[in-house]
């Protein structure tokens, strides 16, 4: 138990998503879901109703997300890096430059 604890503080510092993650998430959303249906069945207010639905709508699309995600293949800022073949680093150089020149122009 306390692996995925570690497991999902580190996943706060690593980019993407591992499994604690995902879990933590799925977790979250089944308490919220029974929290709501609880609420519900209590007090028979339809604003928890729209909220129940809402909170359903938001887990399907988040599964939804992260299906795709899963299925998508993702090239890490190196690989990005290397396609450019350097021409992102310039480009940034060139803003910076640009930058200064404007702010040269206005305090004059």
């Amino acid at each position: 138990m306390s692996s995925f604890f570690v497991d999902l503080w580190e996943s706060v510092f690593t980019p993407g998503t591992n499994p604690a993650l995902i879990r933590a998430t799925h977790s979250s959303f089944v308490m919220l879901v029974t929290s709501l249906v609880w609420m519900v069945y209590t007090s028979r207010s339809i604003h928890f109703f729209n909220l129940l639905v809402i909170a359903l709508c938001l887990w399907a699309s988040v599964t939804w997300f992260l299906s795709e995600l899963a299925k998508e293949k993702l090239k890490s800022n190196e690989q990005l890096l290397k396609e450019a073949g350097g021409d992102a680093a310039a480009g940034g150089a060139d803003q910076k430059e640009k930058a200064a020149g404007e702010e040269k122009k206005k305090e004059k």
